[in-house]
Protein backbone atom coordinates (compact mmCIF):
# COMPACT_ATOMS: atom_id res chain seq x y z
CA UNK A 1 0.00 0.00 0.00
CA UNK A 2 1.38 3.78 -0.94
CA UNK A 3 1.48 6.24 1.51
CA UNK A 4 -1.48 8.32 2.36
CA UNK A 5 -0.65 11.70 1.21
CA UNK A 6 2.13 12.91 -1.17
CA UNK A 7 2.62 9.71 -2.53
CA UNK A 8 0.93 7.13 -4.90
CA UNK A 9 -2.99 5.81 -4.67
CA UNK A 10 -3.99 3.93 -1.61
CA UNK A 11 -5.56 0.56 -2.68
CA UNK A 12 -7.80 -1.66 -0.41
CA UNK A 13 -8.88 -4.88 -1.63
CA UNK A 14 -12.16 -6.44 0.28
CA UNK A 15 -13.91 -9.63 -0.33
CA UNK A 16 -16.91 -9.31 -2.95
CA UNK A 17 -19.90 -8.58 -0.42
CA UNK A 18 -23.19 -10.48 -1.54
CA UNK A 19 -25.78 -8.53 -3.65
CA UNK A 20 -28.51 -6.53 -1.55
CA UNK A 21 -30.62 -6.06 -4.88
CA UNK A 22 -32.21 -8.73 -7.12
CA UNK A 23 -29.86 -10.00 -9.92
CA UNK A 24 -32.89 -9.61 -12.15
CA UNK A 25 -32.48 -7.31 -14.79
CA UNK A 26 -34.26 -4.52 -15.27
CA UNK A 27 -37.36 -5.24 -17.86
CA UNK A 28 -36.25 -2.02 -19.49
CA UNK A 29 -34.27 -2.84 -22.74
CA UNK A 30 -32.40 0.27 -22.71
CA UNK A 31 -30.65 -0.91 -19.11
CA UNK A 32 -29.97 -4.45 -19.90
CA UNK A 33 -25.68 -5.19 -19.88
CA UNK A 34 -25.57 -1.09 -18.38
CA UNK A 35 -23.14 -0.73 -15.91
CA UNK A 36 -23.11 1.82 -13.58
CA UNK A 37 -20.71 4.61 -11.80
CA UNK A 38 -22.71 6.26 -8.55
CA UNK A 39 -21.23 9.21 -7.67
CA UNK A 40 -21.36 11.30 -4.78
CA UNK A 41 -20.87 15.26 -5.62
CA UNK A 42 -19.77 17.16 -2.37
CA UNK A 43 -15.90 16.76 -1.78
CA UNK A 44 -15.97 14.05 -4.30
CA UNK A 45 -16.44 15.87 -7.61
CA UNK A 46 -16.49 19.49 -5.91
CA UNK A 47 -13.90 20.92 -3.20
CA UNK A 48 -17.03 22.01 -0.84
CA UNK A 49 -16.62 20.00 2.57
CA UNK A 50 -14.42 22.97 4.37
CA UNK A 51 -17.00 25.47 3.31
CA UNK A 52 -19.61 22.96 4.40
CA UNK A 53 -17.72 22.50 8.06
CA UNK A 54 -17.52 26.74 8.19
CA UNK A 55 -21.04 27.48 7.34
CA UNK A 56 -22.28 24.38 9.89
CA UNK A 57 -20.29 26.32 12.43
CA UNK A 58 -20.91 29.33 11.61
CA UNK A 59 -25.30 28.18 11.71
CA UNK A 60 -24.47 26.59 15.52
CA UNK A 61 -22.27 29.50 16.88
CA UNK A 62 -25.63 31.73 16.13
CA UNK A 63 -27.68 29.40 17.95
CA UNK A 64 -25.40 29.22 20.97
CA UNK A 65 -24.01 26.02 20.49
CA UNK A 66 -19.73 25.54 20.78
CA UNK A 67 -18.60 22.84 18.34
CA UNK A 68 -15.57 21.71 16.98
CA UNK A 69 -14.77 22.28 13.58
CA UNK A 70 -13.04 18.68 13.51
CA UNK A 71 -16.23 17.30 14.65
CA UNK A 72 -18.17 18.71 12.52
CA UNK A 73 -15.92 18.12 9.99
CA UNK A 74 -16.10 14.29 9.85
CA UNK A 75 -19.83 14.54 9.96
CA UNK A 76 -20.10 16.31 6.75
CA UNK A 77 -21.42 13.58 4.13
CA UNK A 78 -24.63 12.83 6.60
CA UNK A 79 -28.35 14.36 5.93
CA UNK A 80 -28.48 17.61 8.13
CA UNK A 81 -30.72 16.48 10.65
CA UNK A 82 -28.54 13.46 11.24
CA UNK A 83 -25.91 15.60 11.82
CA UNK A 84 -27.30 17.64 13.85
CA UNK A 85 -28.01 14.76 16.08
CA UNK A 86 -24.79 13.46 16.29
CA UNK A 87 -23.26 17.37 17.03
CA UNK A 88 -25.64 18.44 19.22
CA UNK A 89 -26.87 18.20 22.68
CA UNK A 90 -30.21 15.21 22.68
CA UNK A 91 -31.52 17.95 25.41
CA UNK A 92 -31.38 20.99 22.77
CA UNK A 93 -34.24 22.91 21.96
CA UNK A 94 -35.12 20.28 18.87
CA UNK A 95 -37.55 23.40 17.40
CA UNK A 96 -34.42 25.40 16.81
CA UNK A 97 -32.91 22.56 14.77
CA UNK A 98 -34.82 23.68 11.20
CA UNK A 99 -33.51 27.67 11.87
CA UNK A 100 -29.81 26.11 12.16
CA UNK A 101 -29.97 24.51 9.03
CA UNK A 102 -31.53 27.31 7.33
CA UNK A 103 -28.84 29.37 8.29
CA UNK A 104 -26.39 26.78 7.55
CA UNK A 105 -27.83 27.10 3.87
CA UNK A 106 -27.96 30.62 3.82
CA UNK A 107 -24.42 31.21 4.76
CA UNK A 108 -23.14 28.12 2.08
CA UNK A 109 -25.32 29.36 -0.54
CA UNK A 110 -23.11 32.78 -0.55
CA UNK A 111 -20.29 30.43 -2.79
CA UNK A 112 -22.59 29.07 -5.28
CA UNK A 113 -21.04 31.36 -8.05
CA UNK A 114 -17.67 30.15 -7.03
CA UNK A 115 -17.40 27.00 -6.34
CA UNK A 116 -14.21 24.46 -7.24
CA UNK A 117 -14.16 21.50 -9.18
CA UNK A 118 -11.84 19.21 -8.33
CA UNK A 119 -8.94 18.34 -10.35
CA UNK A 120 -10.12 15.75 -12.89
CA UNK A 121 -13.68 15.42 -11.93
CA UNK A 122 -15.04 16.82 -15.45
CA UNK A 123 -12.72 14.33 -17.34
CA UNK A 124 -13.30 11.21 -14.69
CA UNK A 125 -17.17 12.12 -15.85
CA UNK A 126 -16.05 12.18 -19.01
CA UNK A 127 -13.87 9.16 -19.54
CA UNK A 128 -16.15 7.07 -17.96
CA UNK A 129 -19.77 8.11 -20.36
CA UNK A 130 -17.16 7.03 -23.06
CA UNK A 131 -16.42 3.59 -21.94
CA UNK A 132 -19.91 3.07 -21.76
CA UNK A 133 -21.04 3.49 -18.15
CA UNK A 134 -24.27 5.09 -16.71
CA UNK A 135 -23.38 8.01 -14.50
CA UNK A 136 -26.12 8.79 -11.53
CA UNK A 137 -24.57 11.78 -9.26
CA UNK A 138 -26.28 10.41 -6.01
CA UNK A 139 -25.74 13.34 -3.51
CA UNK A 140 -27.15 14.68 -0.55
CA UNK A 141 -27.21 18.23 -1.09
CA UNK A 142 -30.67 19.87 -2.17
CA UNK A 143 -31.85 20.47 -5.38
CA UNK A 144 -30.39 24.12 -5.66
CA UNK A 145 -27.02 22.87 -4.10
CA UNK A 146 -26.69 20.43 -6.63
CA UNK A 147 -27.30 22.73 -9.50
CA UNK A 148 -24.43 24.81 -8.04
CA UNK A 149 -22.07 21.94 -8.26
CA UNK A 150 -23.17 20.61 -11.70
CA UNK A 151 -22.24 23.89 -13.19
CA UNK A 152 -18.76 23.99 -11.51
CA UNK A 153 -17.93 20.69 -12.95
CA UNK A 154 -19.15 21.44 -16.44
CA UNK A 155 -19.54 18.12 -17.60
CA UNK A 156 -23.52 17.71 -17.51
CA UNK A 157 -23.21 15.72 -21.36
CA UNK A 158 -21.97 12.87 -19.47
CA UNK A 159 -24.18 12.58 -16.55
CA UNK A 160 -27.26 10.26 -16.86
CA UNK A 161 -29.28 11.40 -13.91
CA UNK A 162 -28.79 13.16 -10.59
CA UNK A 163 -31.08 13.06 -7.65
CA UNK A 164 -30.83 14.67 -4.27
CA UNK A 165 -31.40 14.89 -0.60
CA UNK A 166 -35.28 16.04 -1.70
CA UNK A 167 -35.55 12.64 -3.85
CA UNK A 168 -34.76 10.01 -1.04
CA UNK A 169 -37.01 9.69 2.46
CA UNK A 170 -33.84 9.42 4.51
CA UNK A 171 -30.36 10.83 4.09
CA UNK A 172 -26.69 8.80 4.73
CA UNK A 173 -25.41 7.02 6.00
CA UNK A 174 -28.95 5.11 5.31
CA UNK A 175 -28.47 3.17 2.12
CA UNK A 176 -31.50 4.88 0.46
CA UNK A 177 -29.43 7.84 -1.71
CA UNK A 178 -27.68 4.38 -3.27
CA UNK A 179 -30.85 2.27 -3.24
CA UNK A 180 -32.44 5.11 -5.33
CA UNK A 181 -29.44 5.74 -7.69
CA UNK A 182 -29.13 2.16 -8.52
CA UNK A 183 -33.09 2.13 -9.22
CA UNK A 184 -32.57 5.04 -11.34
CA UNK A 185 -30.18 3.55 -13.12
CA UNK A 186 -31.91 0.08 -13.34
CA UNK A 187 -29.00 -2.04 -12.47
CA UNK A 188 -28.53 -4.23 -9.55
CA UNK A 189 -25.95 -3.51 -7.30
CA UNK A 190 -23.31 -5.76 -8.73
CA UNK A 191 -23.35 -3.89 -12.09
CA UNK A 192 -22.82 -0.83 -10.18
CA UNK A 193 -19.51 0.85 -8.20
CA UNK A 194 -19.86 3.89 -6.08
CA UNK A 195 -17.52 6.97 -5.99
CA UNK A 196 -17.69 9.04 -2.22
CA UNK A 197 -15.56 10.74 0.15
CA UNK A 198 -17.09 10.43 3.07
CA UNK A 199 -16.99 7.58 5.89
CA UNK A 200 -21.00 7.87 5.16
CA UNK A 201 -20.75 7.40 1.64
CA UNK A 202 -18.91 3.85 2.37
CA UNK A 203 -21.54 3.26 5.33
CA UNK A 204 -24.56 3.44 2.71
CA UNK A 205 -22.87 1.25 0.05
CA UNK A 206 -22.04 -1.46 2.41
CA UNK A 207 -25.64 -1.40 3.49
CA UNK A 208 -26.82 -1.36 0.14
CA UNK A 209 -24.56 -3.97 -1.13
CA UNK A 210 -22.55 -1.96 -3.90
CA UNK A 211 -18.54 -1.44 -4.09
CA UNK A 212 -17.19 1.29 -3.25
CA UNK A 213 -14.21 3.48 -4.18
CA UNK A 214 -13.28 6.11 -1.79
CA UNK A 215 -11.50 9.71 -2.84
CA UNK A 216 -9.35 11.35 -0.20
CA UNK A 217 -10.36 14.36 -1.43
CA UNK A 218 -13.23 15.07 1.36
CA UNK A 219 -10.33 15.42 3.85
CA UNK A 220 -11.44 11.98 5.86
CA UNK A 221 -8.25 10.15 6.61
CA UNK A 222 -7.80 6.77 4.74
CA UNK A 223 -7.56 4.81 7.67
CA UNK A 224 -11.18 5.59 8.25
CA UNK A 225 -12.74 5.07 5.14
CA UNK A 226 -10.59 1.71 4.85
CA UNK A 227 -12.20 0.59 8.52
CA UNK A 228 -15.66 1.86 6.87
CA UNK A 229 -15.41 -1.15 4.28
CA UNK A 230 -14.13 0.90 1.11
CA UNK A 231 -12.75 -1.23 -1.53
CA UNK A 232 -10.12 1.01 -3.22
CA UNK A 233 -9.18 4.31 -2.08
CA UNK A 234 -6.98 7.20 -4.44
CA UNK A 235 -6.14 10.67 -3.73
CA UNK A 236 -8.91 12.69 -5.77
CA UNK A 237 -10.65 12.54 -8.81
CA UNK A 238 -7.59 13.15 -10.72
CA UNK A 239 -5.57 10.07 -9.03
CA UNK A 240 -8.32 7.97 -9.87
CA UNK A 241 -8.50 8.62 -13.65
CA UNK A 242 -4.97 8.21 -13.52
CA UNK A 243 -5.31 4.67 -12.29
CA UNK A 244 -8.69 3.69 -14.07
CA UNK A 245 -7.73 0.94 -15.74
CA UNK A 246 -6.51 -0.97 -12.58
CA UNK A 247 -9.42 0.36 -10.59
CA UNK A 248 -12.83 -1.18 -10.21
CA UNK A 249 -14.30 1.17 -12.80
CA UNK A 250 -11.74 -0.09 -15.39
CA UNK A 251 -11.71 -4.11 -14.53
Amino acid sequence: MAPAAGGGHLVVVRLDREDTMSSERTPDQDARGRRAALFDVDGTLVDTNYLHTVTWWEAMRQAGHTVGMREIHHTIGMSSDKLMDRLLPEDRDRSQDERISTAHKTLYAEYFPRLPALDGAADLLRTLAERGWYLVLASSASQDELASMRAAIGADEAIGTALSSDDVEEGKPAPDPVEQALERAGVPARDAVFVGDTVWDVVACVKAGVRCIALQSGGIPPELLRDAGADEIYRNPADLLHHLDSSALGR
